[in-house]
């Protein structure tokens, strides 16, 4: 299981995304799921997956390695797109070229080709974008109303950042609704953990801001796990109890 989000506010980009993969109980792995792409000054784009890790791992490689342009002949990388929506057009292509590849052979094992992606950055200074890819290779976009997007196991984070997330709000706080929502989900489902690794992006930039690996037992995000848990019973303890009575 995984979860993933992306938080798109004014003055930039959070990604944040856990590491833990695991077929049953007793078969658990870390693997980074929060792929970065970038060229300090030209572009910063980053790409978290979720879903079945052979599939999204090929999809990573396919992009690492290029994908051939129909039309040229020539191979095409992320590096050489010319703004957000043609990489999130060329992250679709790179879905739909593995499916073609191991779709059939997924299906005869009764495997399901299932697997998403969170795409976001900058290019060219052109406009910050955040985008979330579906197994078809289709995709919607983030926007100011709702500006953040979420996949895997979304669910229980959700709530947090419905609460506390709106396009004017300070990037680092961004970050920590995003680490409270992680927290959230981590503490409902056992199949997110850590480590943690997180993304800044500041609007204009060219590059991270922020490119970091939360290990288990750092301070500050079990302070923030602490704090979190402490005001949440406050909240509850200080809300009057309902005055309904029964009949």
């Amino acid at each position: 299981m995984t979860y993933c989000c992306g938080i798109l506010v004014r003055d930039g980009l959070v990604m944040i995304a856990d590491t833990r993969t695991n077929a049953g109980l007793d078969n658990v792995s870390t693997f980074r799921k929060l792929h970065i792409f970038e060229e300090p000054g030209r572009h910063i784009m980053a790409l978290s997956t979720a879903g079945n890790l052979s599939i999204s791992q090929a999809v990573i490689s396919t992009l690492q390695e290029g994908l051939e342009d129909p039309e040229t002949g020539k191979k095409q990388l992320l590096a050489d797109v010319t703004s957000m929506f043609r990489g999130a057009e060329l992250v679709g292509r790179a879905i739909r070229h593995v499916h073609t590849l191991y779709g059939e052979g997924l299906k005869e094992a009764d495997v399901r080709f299932d697997v998403s992606f969170l795409f976001g950055g900058q290019v060219n200074g052109g406009r910050m974008r955040l985008f979330m890819l579906y197994a078809a290779g289709n995709f919607i976009e983030c926007t100011n109303d709702t500006p953040f997007l979420q996949i895997g196991e979304h669910k229980y984070g959700k709530p947090v950042l419905d609460r506390s997330i709106s396009y004017d709000t300070d990037l680092y706080d961004a970050l920590k609704s995003g680490l409270i929502s992680m927290d959230s989900t981590m503490r409902s489902n056992i199949g997110v953990g850590m480590p943690i690794d997180i993304l800044i992006a500041r609007r204009d930039a060219g590059k991270a801001e922020l490119n970091h690996r939360i290990e288990p037992g750092e301070p500050y995000f079990h302070d923030l796990r602490e704090r979190w848990s402490a005001a949440l019973r406050q909240a509850h303890t200080s809300i009057p109890r309902p005055p309904y009575q029964p009949k």
